[in-house]
């Protein structure tokens, strides 16, 4: 796949501190990663259905604008403390192909999926730092109590059989406690 541009989207989170570095430049299996840090691990699933993706998603995913594509949008728990914000976007023509599973994934993790299927290649990490001007910043910082001025994000594109899916995590201030 060639490299993708992502608007204000960049290459390397270079203003974060070097605890939370780790957890955006980690390539594994972030499931996994918080799942060992955990006593009762749960995915939360929050929106599924379809949307209109962000404006820097469109290009991404060669979308128009106002074009739906289909949307899940989840936490993930560590004990009662959600942790993370993930958000995907997928193309609605590439639902009914390869990644039809997804629409039925329900409190199951898409990373699982993502790490368990040889044939999936992903994309480098783009990060972001999200404020109040990112319509996902909201979205994930709809629970907590103290909303922090900025919270950092990657993303990448996962293919499967040459479609697409843009998958966003969004690190909430609660992953740093986790050692």
């Amino acid at each position: 796949m060639n490299s993708v541009r992502f608007p204000g989207w960049y290459p390397a989170p270079i203003n974060a501190s070097s605890q939370t570095r780790k957890w955006l430049q980690n390539s594994g299996s972030l499931t996994l990663q918080i799942q060992e840090r955990c006593n009762n691990f749960r995915v939360e699933p929050v929106f599924q259905s379809y949307a209109v993706a962000c404006n820097d998603e469109l290009t991404v995913l060669k979308l128009r604008p106002g074009e739906l594509a289909h949307v899940r949008e989840i936490y993930l728990y560590c004990d009662k403390t959600p942790v993370l914000f993930a958000h995907s976007v997928l193309a609605k023509k590439n639902l009914l192909g390869p990644w039809c599973g997804i629409s039925k994934l329900g409190n199951k993790s898409l990373g699982t999926m993502l790490f368990t299927n040889p044939v999936i290649k992903r994309t480098p990490f783009k990060f972001r730092e999200l404020n109040s001007a990112h319509p996902l910043f909201y979205k994930a910082c709809k629970n907590m109590q103290i909303v922090p001025n900025t919270l950092w994000a990657r993303r990448s594109l996962f293919s499967l059989y040459g479609k697409p899916i843009l998958v966003t995590e969004v690190f909430l201030p609660s992953i740093l406690e986790l050692i």
